[in-house]
């Protein structure tokens, strides 16, 4: 089965030396409750395809050929409400630094309000009940939904923004970097607790990272990317075992190892004058 469908998509940036081809001619799938990443390094088009997928990119952006179809529906011919419902519906992003994507004037429940009345629902109550389900969701303190956003954690900020993406149900939610400004514990643990709720609830994740090696845990597929172009597409498995494309392999080679090599010095090291000499 497959829940979302891409195919030749391009994505291309119009500018006044003419057109910059972004995202040429990706083409993957994903399905049902499947973790498909995508690696590669700054401005090789990771996050314009996932903005293209979301129906997110905006002038001079615009997509140049291709399409998108998520559980039957054509993504790129949906417009205005029409795409404005399906969006958090069916899809939800969790956009990179989404931990500072939280209004600081609005006390964590106001905005859990405005995200359900934005989507038709509006009645108080329900609004309160279900926002306090979502924090309980991700491990937090439903009392703590009058709190204003700069009492909580980096990681518990995160978790607020992951539990909204997640209110409406969505089919795919498409995670952009959400553990870039994170320690590599709270990382962990954050990714943990999407993978318990993936299981739970069966929606797919499409993430997006730098990190390889976090990655390759997480993901049941990764798609390696370079500039603009999907190159590689395997298991962590497969491309930990026999990456086909030179690229993989020099990401996968650039990963310091947890146990390096030691090199024993040559003779004492002694200050002397302020610099390190050797006797």
């Amino acid at each position: 089965m497959t829940l979302l469908q891409v195919r030749n998509l391009s994505v291309d940036y119009a500018t006044e030396d003419g057109v910059v081809h972004a995202a040429r001619d990706i083409s993957f799938d994903i399905a049902p409750g499947e973790v498909l990443g995508l690696a590669g390094e700054s401005g090789s088009g990771k996050s314009t395809v996932a903005f293209a997928i979301a129906r997110l990119h905006r002038p001079p952006a615009f997509i140049s050929d291709g399409s998108v179809t998520l559980d039957g529906t054509d993504v790129l011919q949906l417009d205005g409400e029409a795409l404005r419902a399906w969006r958090w519906r069916e899809v939800a992003v969790v956009l990179q630094s989404a931990m500072n994507a939280l209004n600081p004037l609005l006390r964590v429940a106001d905005q859990f309000r405005d995200m359900f009345q934005a989507h038709g629902i509006h009645d108080r109550k329900e609004i309160r009940a279900r926002s306090a389900d979502l924090l309980n969701m991700v491990g937090i303190d439903p009392a703590r939904l009058d709190d204003y956003p700069h009492r909580f954690s980096g990681g518990m900020r995160q978790r607020i923004v992951i539990a909204m993406a997640l209110a409406l149900s969505p089919k795919l939610l498409i995670m952009d970097e959400p553990t870039t400004a994170l320690d590599v514990v709270v990382q962990r643990e954050l990714l943990e607790e999407v993978a318990d709720l993936r299981s739970k609830l069966g929606f797919a994740v499409l993430f997006i990272t730098h990190d390889l090696a976090l990655m390759s845990q997480f993901c049941d597929r990764i798609g390696i990317m370079l500039r603009g172009e999907l190159v590689e597409l395997g298991t962590p498995t497969q491309m930990v075992a026999a990456p086909r494309h030179p690229y993989t392999r020099a990401l996968w080679n650039a990963i310091p190892p947890l146990h390096p090599p030691s090199y024993p010095l040559e003779g004492p090291l002694r200050p002397q004058g302020g610099q390190v000499q050797r006797q």
